[in-house]
Parts: structure tokens; C-alpha cells; sequence
């Protein structure tokens, strides 16, 4: 049997990430020439953003699941199984789930025939979360759980055979280097994968579901998880995140290869998946 904890502290806190940047747009950056980088629809000075994320998912951990089946209206458990299919687990596989610390894709990975994984999250709340879920289901071996960095990984070069990362990567601070980091961790012929929340591409829907998001969610929030602001946040930060084809362009710019997306629900989310040859 084997359940190791690992826990590897970072510096420097993140594991979302946004491709636009400006410089000096903020005020309390403006004094000290900081990039800043987006917070849900505010500009805030780079080096701040990490902690309010963290402090967003310490408010959430405990009904992340909740959390997801509200944005989503629990469609999110339907993607993340496409998520896994599309992932093809196999016995032997090694696995780095990265920003996954409630543990929904690490379990679907091990119950799917999946070999070994860590999951690796800058939030302990987050994995908190996560061990005391898998001790329920009796999930105790072929699992590590690490506190990390997804733009400064606690894993050698070359080391797993596939890396994803599910509704996470929106929230990092620079997009460009935590898609760099997988592909250093990734081996050759290793997968990445990315499940989030996207770009609407149905005609009428979007003014749907930006009603939803904007004027029912934080409300839920509020009464459900009594904090109306993390939802906020939540449905600001979905807008702020590129579109389909920006991203994959992102992650071909990272040195993956064969990239490709699907769409999901009309574009409320989006698999995009890239190689590393």
C-alpha cells in the first residue's frame, strides 16, 4: 500500500495563468513599475495575485464540488468523464493532475485503469480536501498528494506520461509558464490536457449564459457558500480567459505538437489536448 503526502513548498505562489498584460495600469503598481495582470475584471499588480486566488479557493475548498455543479449545473462531472475517455488512462501511466486538489480527475484516472498519480495544487485547503475525500472512498495507494507551483513544478524533467489540468488554469498569473513547465515535466510522446471553461459559440446562448453568470451566480454563492464576491470572480474570470484558438495557440508557442480542441456544451467549456514529440 502506498499513500504518501508530500508537500513542497514554493516562493512563489500560483497555478492559473492569462495571456494579457499591461504595464502600469494599476495604480499601486504604478509607483513601483509592476506588470499587472487580471483579477476577474480588475488589474492587479502581479505579485498579488496568486494569494487572492488562494485566499478565493480557502473560501471555496469545501464545496468545490458545489462550486462546479452551479457554474456548470452539473454538467462539469459529464465533461471531466469525457476529459478521462479522451485521456485514454492505461496500467503503467503516470499521471501529474495539476491545480486538481479536490482529486475529481485523479480518482476518474485510477478508477479508469490509470497506473500512479500526483496531484499537485498550490492550495492545501484544496488538497485537504482531496486526501479526506480518497480516505472515504478507500482510494490509499498509487496517489501522491504535493503542494506545488503549476509554474514552478516540484517534478524532474521528463518524469510523467501525461499532464492535466481541469478548470485551473485560467487563475495562473503567466499562462506561458505553466504550459512551459509541462512540457519540461512531460516525456516524449507524452500528452497534455486542458479542461476549462471557455468561449460560447452557439448564437443567443451567450447572453444566456452571461445573465447566469453574472446575475444568479454570485447570488447562489452568496446563499449557498456565503461568499457572493468568490463567485464573482468566478464567472469574471471565465470572460477573461482566451478564446479556443488563442490558447491552442499558446500551447503550439510552448513546443506541443498535434494541438487540438473540442468543444463542450456550445462552448461553456473546451478539451484542448497537444503533444510533446
Amino acid at each position: 500500500m502506498r499513500f504518501v503526502v508530500a508537500f513542497h513548498w514554493q516562493d512563489n505562489h500560483c497555478c492559473a495563468i492569462f495571456p494579457a498584460m499591461s504595464k502600469n495600469t494599476d495604480p499601486a503598481a504604478g509607483e513601483t513599475g509592476e506588470n499587472t495582470t487580471h483579477f476577474g475584471f480588475r488589474d492587479v499588480p502581479e505579485s498579488q495575485k496568486a494569494s487572492m486566488v488562494r485566499e478565493v479557493f480557502d473560501t471555496v475548498a469545501s464545496k468545490y464540488d458545489l462550486m462546479n455543479d452551479l457554474m456548470s449545473g452539473g454538467v462539469h462531472r459529464l465533461w471531466k468523464d469525457s476529459f478521462i475517455n479522451e485521456l485514454k488512462p492505461r496500467p503503467g501511466m503516470k499521471l501529474l493532475d495539476v491545480a486538481g486538489g479536490t482529486g475529481d480527475i485523479a480518482f476518474r484516472f485510477l478508477k479508469n485503469g490509470g497506473g500512479s498519480v500526483t496531484v499537485c495544487d498550490i492550495n492545501y485547503e484544496m488538497l485537504h480536501v482531496g486526501r479526506d475525500r480518497a480516505v472515504d472512498h478507500g482510494i490509499l495507494k498509487n496517489i501522491n498528494w504535493t503542494v506545488g507551483d503549476a509554474q514552478k513544478l516540484p517534478l524532474p524533467d521528463q518524469s510523467v506520461d501525461a499532464y492535466t489540468i481541469a478548470f485551473g488554469i485560467r487563475n495562473v498569473t503567466r499562462i506561458e509558464e505553466a504550459l512551459s513547465e509541462a512540457y519540461r515535466v512531460l516525456r516524449p510522446g507524452g500528452k497534455f490536457q486542458c479542461l476549462e471553461f471557455s468561449k460560447v459559440v452557439v448564437p443567443g446562448f451567450d447572453k444566456l449564459y452571461d445573465t447566469y453568470s453574472f446575475k444568479l451566480l454570485p447570488e447562489i454563492g452568496r446563499f449557498i457558500a456565503g461568499n457572493r464576491e468568490a463567485y464573482q470572480y468566478l464567472a469574471e474570470s471565465i470572460r477573461k480567459f482566451p478564446d479556443q484558438d488563442t490558447f491552442a495557440s499558446m500551447i503550439r508557442a510552448a513546443g506541443f505538437e498535434r494541438v487540438k480542441y473540442r468543444n463542450l456544451s456550445g462552448g461553456i467549456a473546451a478539451i484542448h489536448s497537444g503533444w510533446r514529440i
